[in-house]
């Protein structure tokens, strides 16, 4: 499978050189090149843990690639500074679906039709940004010190007194996913208002642990420090062996869409073109499923995680910055440390 992999890889790079296109509607259909690549490509990224397909292109295509990675929250501002001073150095971006959106309105983001990319779900396209992924969120636990018969089976069981000062999330008044996520669980979990708000008041007596964002969720369950978590099962897989494992809630599992764009100037216009292609290819979202745990919107395609085929995942709707301002200032005051 992996021979088989690496051949569809390097045909892919050698159509995008070449001019060529496979069959209209095949997967692994590769965008024009007009001109020889350039030398390298920078991409600038939210998602984590990229260095497998960042290699694996590399490797197939002898461009080298390089990754700069953002967070979420210096994103926008990081590009437009960048953009407005003629200086932008990324020639693809890699973020949340409302960051792109934002970016493509102040004209950072090229209209580029991908060959790929056109064969993904009519709604994973957006004029010239195309989603991928969705950055699912669930409750993780420690398998070591959680008994099967105490796994959480449902959002709500989290306002169980046995989980006070067990628990880890994303600081819920600051954290524009967390918010977004606990405003999605209003929309598309609990039938009444009510219902949300007493979870979230129960919640918060059981003194959760802030962080910062997901990326530090992992580290005190994985320690025992605490022994479940809001977080994301990727973490499964990228920490693995680490004795984590993700609660098969019966309610839906929420997400934000991930997506992928070419900037409107790029600096290796080729490159990025090649790389935007090879992302989108099944061999590199294989192995963002496999090797980084994500979910992938590429279907029959899931990460190596017990189950996670069996569950519903629903991409949750973009949050205006009013909106973000408004929850945040509620959940503050909700989550306050008594």
């Amino acid at each position: 499978m992996k021979h088989t992999q690496r051949a569809l890889g390097f045909l892919l790079i050698m159509l995008l050189v070449l001019g060529s296109v496979f069959a209209a509607g095949s997967k692994e259909a590769a965008a024009p090149a007009s001109t020889a690549l350039e030398d390298k490509v920078s991409m600038y990224a939210s998602i984590t843990s990229i260095e497998p397909i960042i290699e694996a292109f590399t490797a197939d295509t002898g461009v080298a690639a390089e990754n700069t990675r953002l967070s979420t929250a210096r994103f926008v501002s990081t590009v437009l500074t960048e953009f407005e001073a003629g200086k932008l150095a990324a020639d693809v971006l890699q973020g949340p679906l409302p960051v792109l959106e934002i970016l493509k309105e102040q004209g950072v983001i090229a209209d580029y039709v991908s060959p790929m990319g056109e064969t993904y779900p009519e709604w994973a396209r957006r004029d010239g940004i195309y989603l991928f992924g969705i950055e699912y969120v669930a409750l993780i636990y420690n398998t070591e010190l959680v008994a099967p018969a105490d796994v959480p089976k449902r959002y709500e069981d989290l306002t169980d007194p046995k989980w006070k000062d067990q628990i880890v999330m994303a600081n819920p008044a600051s954290h524009a996913t967390t918010i977004s996520w606990l405003v999605g669980l209003k929309e598309h979990v609990f039938a009444t208002e009510k219902e949300w708000y007493d979870f979230l008041r129960g919640l918060a007596v059981n003194n959760p642990m802030f962080v910062a964002s997901f990326s530090p969720t992992p580290a005190p369950i994985e320690s025992g420090e605490k022994k479940i978590g809001i977080s994301m099962p990727k973490y499964i897989v990228t920490k693995a062996p680490a004795p984590l494992a993700w609660a098969q809630v019966s309610q839906p599992m929420l997400g934000s869409p991930r997506a992928i764009a070419i900037t409107k100037d790029a600096p290796h216009p080729n490159a990025a073109k090649a790389f935007m292609e090879y992302w989108l290819s099944n061999k590199a979202m294989g192995m963002l499923a496999n090797e980084v745990g994500e979910y992938v919107l590429t279907p029959g395609v899931y990460p190596p995680i017990k189950d996670i085929e069996k569950a519903e995942v629903i991409a949750i709707r973009e949050l205006s910055d009013e909106e973000l301002v408004k929850w945040g200032a509620e959940f503050e005051k909700i989550f306050e440390k008594k």
